[in-house]
């Protein structure tokens, strides 16, 4: 378990030091405002969505370690794919830290199954994942994440 804790902790500082996709897409298609109020965690992702897949996206705001890289993971993973790839992508991330699935083919975003060992960090992790499902699915505008899971 060592070796997956160096690994978890390695991929969260890089990626909060150096977020991919850190920016605004503009013109975009699609866009939310997702926030965790618990953690202060303040972000907006735009995506520009073309022929069903996602072209570009991006986010920017602030937030935590945790919250930083997943936006970073997350988008850099998807970028490319379809928007139900994508929808199902986050389907799979968030049963991995909200139903406590195993994060089988999950990729380098397994790293984030650690988190829930931590409760209150999951909001953190998932939050951006919830502002995705809100962009391209719910079309609100804006999550957050009282009282989610």
């Amino acid at each position: 378990m060592r070796n997956i804790d160096n690994l978890y902790q390695e991929m969260i500082l890089e990626h909060n030091k150096k977020p991919r996709n850190f920016k605004t897409v503009d013109p975009c298609t699609h866009s939310s405002h997702g926030v965790n109020a618990l953690c202060g965690d303040d972000y907006t992702l735009t995506v520009q969505v073309d022929n069903g897949s996602i072209a570009d996206i991006g986010f920017t705001g602030h937030g935590c370690a945790i919250s930083k890289s997943s936006g970073s993971l997350m988008t850099s993973t998807i970028k490319g794919k379809s928007v139900d790839e994508a929808i199902a992508l986050k389907d799979k991330f968030l049963d991995m830290l909200v139903e406590d699935k195993n994060p089988d083919d999950m990729g380098r975003l397994a790293v984030f199954a650690n988190v829930k060992r931590f409760p209150v960090r999951v909001k953190c992790a998932t939050l951006i994942w919830r502002t995705l499902e809100d962009a391209l699915v719910l079309a609100n505008g804006s999550i957050s994440t009282e009282g989610d899971s």
